[in-house]
């Protein structure tokens, strides 16, 4: 068995960009474009089904093909990130995620819209992988902890934001609006990108890996797929396995063709750095913990407390506005130097767990035991997510910083695609229909329609406790491993 390898040595200590403050402002308002379209869809599709007649099968390309191109690209635009310059990589991502936001905007068929976003998704892990790897370069190392905060604070306000702009621009506005707001932030973002952000890319100047990059494009997009079906088409069924196969086959292929030439696209070196594996552990669960349970909390807002749309996206805020007060004013960022990595891991998380478990546990006693549960969630994310990313980007080396932020993108997509298939599984298993809204259609009494609601109600229970259950494991691996890195690295 081969000893765990060394942490890359520290590189010289960087100094901090004179503008760097602005720079970081600028790439965190397109990193919240990204992230708004991974949800903002979701609210259009009554009128697209409407205005485009849009078939059901019309409808899941419509929101897979963003996701599926974006994971399955993310590592592949890291690496071109560090081989071919970073501002470079930007500058590519702001003009294709614009230009298929106008693309978008204007279609005027199902076919249009689906290519269109196929686009977004490319600019869209252009710009997921380059912000992050540039906040690494024009930050020094002290700095690190609170930039990457601020980052991941925008991360968690797209996401709660999403449906609450799409609602609003379609109150106000025809679907194609969702898309073209892109435009002007866009627009700001090159102008920006162009003047300001300096370029940096790895002095090694290794070759690129395209085999590598095909491969593991092909096998992170299969994986990814096959975690969308599964709930969809059921988990034996030969859709699913045939892709999980695909996947499995592909990304192995990946792994040996990495290990056998001298300048891989990820090397593999890496995960025998204890800080790294821990961290991924780590970001794996908490993602699976947040995206698992907060799909299933929006359809307890919704079919169980007889909340709107967009009346559950408010009453949900709380979880992002926590998140974003705890990471803009630094509090988070202080309370993880305080405690140290591992520590501030396993607080995080335990503190996250804590907050599903409320949900669970009292979220049918109404609103206020739903908020207890988001604002402790928020506050764990506040101190862990941003320390588990920072981990990531720290164990490796600093010419590699746009690997790391496409690794850290698809432990992200991974990890929230699995929660969201895995306890969506776990509440099936215990709610034996199709839809909580399709049972109580078919109810044929007001004491049927309680029973169904109940036994909906108990299921996402149970699957909350297991999303619980998953984020404090997580943070207890992720704590100890960390733990034995640092004292590995301090021996």
């Amino acid at each position: 068995m081969s000893a765990p390898a060394p942490a890359p040595a520290p590189a010289a200590v960087a100094q901090s960009h004179p503008q760097r403050w602005l720079i970081l402002g600028v790439i965190c308002l397109a990193q919240l474009t990204v992230v708004l379209d991974n949800t903002v869809l979701n609210v259009a599709i009554p009128s697209l089904t409407r205005e485009l007649g849009a078939a059901t099968s019309d409808i899941q390309w419509m929101i897979n093909a963003y996701s599926l191109v974006q994971s399955g690209l993310l590592l592949t635009a890291g690496s071109a990130a560090d081989r071919y310059g970073r501002k470079k990589m930007l500058i590519a991502g702001l003009s294709l995620f614009g230009l298929g936001s106008l693309v978008a905007g204007l279609a005027d068929s199902t076919g249009q819209l689906i290519a269109a976003r196929a686009g977004m998704g490319v600019g869209g892990a252009l710009l997921l992988t380059t912000t992050l790897a540039v906040v690494m370069q024009i930050f020094a190392p002290e700095e690190h902890a609170k930039a990457i905060g601020i980052w991941a604070a925008v991360n968690a306000l797209g996401f709660a934001c999403g449906p609450l702009l799409g609602g609003f621009m379609l109150d106000h506005f025809w679907w194609g609006a969702i898309f073209l707001i892109n435009l002007p932030v866009a627009a700001v973002g090159l102008v920006a990108a162009v003047t300001l952000v300096p370029e940096s890319k790895s002095p090694r100047g290794d070759r690129p890996d395209l085999l590598g990059a095909l491969l593991s494009t092909i096998g992170m997009a299969a994986l990814v797929f096959a975690i969308i079906s599964g709930p969809e088409h059921g988990w034996t069924s030969g859709r699913v396995l045939l892709t999980a196969a695909v996947a499995v086959a592909v990304l192995g292929g990946f792994g040996y063709w990495e290990t056998r030439i001298e300048h891989p696209m990820l090397d593999l070196h890496f995960f025998r750095n204890r800080r790294f594996t821990g961290a991924i552990a780590g970001a794996v669960l908490i993602t699976f913990g947040m995206g698992g349970s907060l799909f299933l909390l929006t359809q307890h807002m919704q079919f169980v407390l007889g909340y709107g749309p967009l009346e559950a996206g408010l009453r949900t805020a709380p979880l992002a506005l926590t998140i974003v007060v705890l990471n803009f004013s630094g509090l988070a960022a202080k309370a993880a130097t305080k405690l140290g990595t591992p520590a501030a891991i396993g607080v995080g998380m335990a503190l996250m767990a804590a907050g599903l478990a409320s949900i669970a546990t009292l979220a049918s006693g109404g609103y206020a035991g739903t908020l207890i549960g988001l604002l402790l969630i928020g506050a764990g994310a506040a101190i862990a997510s941003p320390a588990m990313a920072h981990a990531i980007m720290s164990s490796i080396p600093r010419e590699k910083a746009g690997i790391g932020a496409g690794i850290n993108g698809t432990v992200a997509e991974f990890g929230q695609g699995l929660g969201v298939a895995v306890l969506g599984a776990v509440l099936t298993s215990r709610f034996a229909a199709e839809s909580l809204p399709a049972a109580l259609a078919e109810a044929r009494s007001a004491v049927e329609r309680v029973r169904l609601t109940e036994a909906f109600s108990s299921g996402l229970e149970s699957s909350l406790l297991v999303g619980a259950v998953a984020v404090l494991a997580g943070g207890l691996v992720a704590a100890a491993l960390l733990r034995r890195a640092e004292r590995g690295e301090s021996a």
